[in-house]
């Protein structure tokens, strides 16, 4: 076993994570008025994210692809370093 990430999986697993997230916190503001704040500072970096559940859909989605791509540089990165230990003499 080489010990590096699949890409793919890796991306996709941060994307719904972050997803996941991102909508229990929009529906917590709507339903409970929890994090409010949070949810008006992330508006401002994910257009329609609102305290609504049109809104929190639409930050789910956000948070997808948001999530998937820093997943996949992550997961680039980390195997990138994984090959270089190996070509490195102890």
């Amino acid at each position: 076993m080489s010990g590096k990430l699949r890409v793919l999986s890796f991306g996709f697993a941060v994307g719904l994570t972050t997803a996941i997230g991102m909508f229990l916190m929009g529906i917590l503001a709507w339903q409970f008025s929890v994090g409010i704040p949070v949810v008006t500072l992330m508006s401002s970096m994910y257009i329609g994210y609102a305290p609504t559940l049109i809104g929190s859909f639409i930050g789910a989605g956000c948070g997808f692809i948001d999530g998937f791509f820093g997943g996949l540089l992550i997961a680039l990165i980390y195997n990138c370093c994984c090959g270089c230990k190996n070509k490195i003499p102890d």
